[in-house]
């Protein structure tokens, strides 16, 4: 028989306590979003980096690390976005070797349509479990873990 492997400490506790509600927060905001308005949360995540990028655009290997996806993986999604006329790939000007995922007119449009009901759902989750106060606290604690830096330019 092997060796059982014994963690203890607040922050193994902390660590173990943040990969379970992420990935119960985020099955439970896909699910809503899915059967809501036909995107996942990854498609939101995209549509939304997308929306608020400088002319609604990024360069596909930007947008692949800051949703945390492998090159394949963002190509797929966008694939399917494309498919549904919600991005389109659009050509940088000074460097034909980089393309981009601009937002479409539609998929503003379902982005717009998701984004009241999945803030609202976002909003309902950590109110209905903290306070205002706690809130600040949390933020501020999460925003000392590392973060994703966005990267740009052709």
């Amino acid at each position: 028989m092997g060796s059982q492997v014994v963690v203890r400490g607040v922050e193994f506790r902390a660590w173990s306590n943040f990969l379970r509600a992420h990935a119960a927060i985020r099955r439970e905001l896909d699910r809503e979003l899915v059967t809501e308005h036909g995107l996942t949360i990854s498609d939101f995540e995209v549509l939304y980096r997308l929306a608020n990028a400088p002319a609604k655009m990024l360069r596909r290997v930007d947008l692949a690390q800051n949703v945390l996806l492998t090159p394949s993986g963002i190509t797929r999604l966008l694939d399917g976005l494309e498919s549904c006329g919600l991005v389109k790939k659009e050509a940088c000007k000074s460097d034909a070797r980089v393309v981009y995922a601009k937002l479409t007119d539609k998929g503003q449009k379902r982005l717009d349509a998701a984004s009241k009901d999945h803030l609202a759902s976002v909003r309902d989750l950590f109110r209905e479990r903290f306070s205002e106060a706690e809130l600040e606290t949390l933020a501020s604690m999460l925003e000392r873990l590392p973060q994703q830096s966005p990267n740009g330019g052709c």
